[in-house]
């Protein structure tokens, strides 16, 4: 069942039914933006552009440039240049939420936590050992 929101871009009520997160309106004039953007980058000599560089001569928004590489719209094999900010550190990536070096950066850090954790289980598992000392009389 659909509900009721507001368009994040122009504010105005539409059905929201887990499609679009825009309005029809709206999603109309993005599809517009973006045939400019396709037709702009299906030239040879365009095709290794930057964001910046298509900015200038399309007049797109660097986030919508960013959501159509996101859904893959834009694809970043083709077009080499183009990519998404990393969720962490804001560089350029093609794939999922991080850039590889955050992604480097996490694996280490829960390879050194789980080494550290391993650590502490093994000193308190010694420390627990407890050793008898027998009290006979020889």
């Amino acid at each position: 069942m659909a509900e009721v929101r507001n368009c994040p871009s122009c504010g105005e009520f539409f059905n929201y039914t887990g499609i679009r997160d825009i309005c029809y309106k709206c999603a109309q004039n993005e599809e517009e933006l973006y045939q400019v953007v396709y037709r702009f980058l299906r030239k040879r000599e365009n095709r290794a552009a930057t964001i910046e560089r298509i900015v200038e001569a399309t007049g797109v928004t660097e986030e919508l440039l960013h959501k159509w590489v996101r859904k893959n719209r834009l694809q970043p094999a083709v077009f080499p240049n183009l990519g998404y900010p990393c969720d962490n550190c804001g560089h350029l990536t093609t794939t999922g939420k991080l850039c590889t070096k955050c992604q480097n950066e996490i694996k280490k850090d829960l390879r050194n936590f789980e080494a550290a954790k391993e650590f502490r289980e093994n000193v308190s598992k010694s420390e627990r050992a407890t050793y008898l000392a027998s009290n006979r009389k020889k």
